[in-house]
């Protein structure tokens, strides 16, 4: 089992930025990579980004690219997601979720087995 908190989220202007976090206990953090997405309203989980067991890999989507960092310490079991020039768009609740691989970045969200609780991210326009 893996305990996942996130925090960080908030109202923002458009053109701002948050630092979300992603807080891990229980199973081996280290060990696995970790996933990024996002929920609005009436839309599905959409993929926001991803990093491997010793970030030496990541993943964006590109509606992201170039704005979003995601990056982790695994001494302190937490990872990160930096978000710049933040847009309308991008509001939504964001999750943070622990895959079953170290290193294969997946994009579906199906295949991540442990979830964070959200927080939620407003951008105003």
């Amino acid at each position: 089992q893996v305990q996942l908190v996130e925090s960080g989220g908030g109202l923002v202007q458009a053109g701002g930025s948050l630092r979300l976090s992603c807080a891990a206990s229980g199973r081996t953090f280290s060990t696995y990579a970790m996933g990024w997405f996002r929920q609005a309203p009436g839309k599905e989980r959409e993929f926001v980004a991803a990093i491997s067991w010793n970030g030496g890999s990541t993943s964006y989507a590109d509606s992201v690219k170039g704005r979003f960092t995601i990056s982790r310490d695994n001494a302190k079991n937490t990872v990160y997601l930096q978000m710049n020039s933040l847009k309308f768009e991008d509001t939504a609740v964001y999750y943070c979720a622990q895959a079953p691989t170290q290193s294969w970045l997946y994009r579906n969200p199906r295949e991540y087995g442990y979830w964070g609780q959200g927080t939620q991210v407003t951008v105003s326009s």
